[in-house]
């Protein structure tokens, strides 16, 4: 076969293996090559190659290839937890400081049980079990998940019509991911397993450097807060997907919309209460990432507080950029607008310390056309019973605030923290989530396609590792933008944009992912139960607010 590999073409025999082409080209990788795009689409190494085509490896230095590693090493932790611990379940259920949170059930954990586990995931990794995906006949497929108690995978293919389901195998267990996994246990030595109770973290190493283990650092605030969303979920009665598209599919949708929503509603007033009762308080700042519905959320607490007998007063960092002579560059010598340095720092906290002291002040308007400030600002006062709200992804980061005392700010930390996955064991990502959203609303307000919206996606991801994350247990509150319903009623936007991704594109492959997805959710078809002021109409359209 004439086969393009990495920009050079190589010949090989019918039918070799991507793990055999890969050792010709591992020399090319500073990390290990876990997984393979064939003509653009993420398989496995195991795959056999049996046409011409275009072949890219897939190493850890990727988000791509290390979340095969990852996924790959929950296996492992699957097979550990069965062969110390028999009769409980593992199931991995969110990214936490750097991890993933995963819980036993069935048994008791302590530091000396999850060392137990530790030390056999060691003994399998280092005999190198082969990880074998086999396709089955679908009905093949859910009697097996049965017979080995898997029966979030037998309900989550309810709804399916698809007649074949990849199977793996490791040693002795047998599992469903929808997505690649390693050849073999051996390419995983590096983890490490740790007690946080009632569960445990599953350590890995990131993408920027994959052969280094990260130090796990503790996010308190956030697990709560995923906490919080796991306690929503048990309310709705909503455990993994197959139960959501049941509730769907017997008619419960609207009753699922409206306690949603509720929900949503009764969060934003106990945060308006708070800061309605701390009359300290006179500078909110909210911060969170892309796509987590920062601009709904202002607008409906801005409602409450109005509804407290608070008067916001918004003020955009935007207007607060430095002339495009002062603007940092980045390491490529590009202007660099998402670093805390390209904004007026000083004239910021003179601002508004101002304003807090009942002065009256022309705030900055910037002309991003020409990249300098207009010469006439808006003139403002804070009038009585008014207080400061100012949106941007440096809010809580204390430098942007230097100058002002910490009892008249309040941060708020807002990001979609979804916590329904598909199974036990296939988790759906805050990240696949925000980007589904980003997606849609690019295309339905901003004329972008998917493919250019996915193509900007990691320098987009970029910028929140380095300004929004760090930063994210210094907010005074959190809240959980996502809604339980949501991936239902994005569906019928998002798959018909993510189908004209053709093949040749570089975003081909992440488009099939969520694709994947989408697939085990049925269509929320009746939207009239959507409030006008829901946080995902800012996505799919028909916001009352000004989005």
């Amino acid at each position: 076969m004439n086969l393009n590999i990495e920009g050079t073409t190589r010949f090989f025999p019918y039918n070799v293996t991507l793990l055999e082409i890969s050792q010709h080209f591992k020399d090319n990788h500073k990390s290990t090559i876990v997984a393979a795009k064939v003509d653009n689409l993420m398989v496995d190494l195991s795959t056999k190659v049996d046409r011409d085509c275009e072949i890219q490896f897939v190493d850890m230095s990727t988000e791509e290839g290390m979340m095969v590693y990852r996924r790959s090493l929950t296996f492992v932790l699957i097979k550990a937890v069965k062969d110390i611990l028999p009769g409980s379940k593992v199931t991995i259920e969110h990214s936490l400081g750097k991890g993933l949170y995963c819980e036993i059930h069935g048994s008791t954990v302590n530091n000396k049980i999850v060392q137990t586990i530790k030390n056999r995931m060691k003994e399998i990794i280092d005999a190198n079990y082969p990880i074998v995906k086999k396709y089955m006949d679908k009905k093949e497929a859910l009697d097996l998940f049965m017979k080995e108690g898997l029966k979030e995978k037998v309900c989550l293919f309810k709804y399916s019509d698809r007649d074949e389901i990849p199977v793996y195998y490791c040693d002795d267990v047998v599992d469903f991911f929808y997505s690649p996994c390693v050849p073999s246990t051996g390419y995983l030595k590096l983890f490490d397993l740790l007690l946080y109770f009632p569960g445990v973290i599953l350590l890995f190493p990131e993408p920027a450097k994959p052969d280094v283990l990260p130090t796990f650092v503790d996010v308190p605030k956030l697990a709560s807060i995923f906490k919080e969303a796991e306690e929503w979920a048990n309310i709705l009665n909503i455990g993994y997907v197959s139960s959501l598209n049941d509730m769907i599919k017997n008619g419960h949708g609207r009753e699922l919309v409206l306690i949603s929503e509720a929900l949503h509603e009764k969060k934003i007033a106990s945060i308006a209460d708070h800061i309605y009762q701390n009359k300290m308080i006179k500078l909110v700042l909210i911060a969170g990432p892309s796509s987590s519905g920062k601009t709904s959320f202002v607008h409906r607490l801005s409602v409450q507080l109005r509804v407290n007998g608070l008067k916001p007063l918004p003020i955009s960092l935007d207007n607060y950029f430095l002339p495009r002579d002062k603007t940092p560059k980045d390491e490529f010598g590009n202007y660099n607008f998402e670093t805390i340095d390209a904004l007026d720092l000083e004239l910021f906290n003179d601002q508004i310390i101002k304003l807090m002291q009942g002065e009256e002040v022309e705030l900055p308007i910037f002309n991003f056309k020409r990249g300098v400030r207009e010469e006439k600002g808006q003139i403002v006062q804070l009038e009585k019973n008014q207080i400061i709200l100012v949106e941007g992804i440096h809010g809580l980061n204390e430098r942007l605030t230097r100058d002002i005392p910490k009892d008249s700010k309040y941060r708020v930390y807002i990001s979609a923290l979804t916590q329904l996955n598909l199974d036990e064991h296939n988790r759906i990502s805050t990240t696949e989530t925000r980007l589904l959203r980003r997606i849609v609303r690019d295309n339905q307000f901003r004329s972008s396609d998917a493919e250019e919206t996915i193509l900007m996606w990691p320098s987009v991801r970029k910028g929140e590792e380095n300004y929004i994350f760090p930063y994210q247990e210094d907010a005074d509150i959190m809240f959980n933008s996502s809604l339980p319903y949501e991936l239902p009623a994005i569906k019928k936007y998002a798959e018909p944009l993510l189908r004209e991704i053709n093949k040749d594109s570089k975003a081909f492959s992440v488009a099939q992912e969520l694709l994947e997805i989408l697939s085990y959710f049925v269509n929320l078809e009746d939207e009239s139960a959507i409030p006008p002021n829901s946080l995902i109409k800012e996505f799919i359209g028909g916001s009352c607010l000004d989005v």
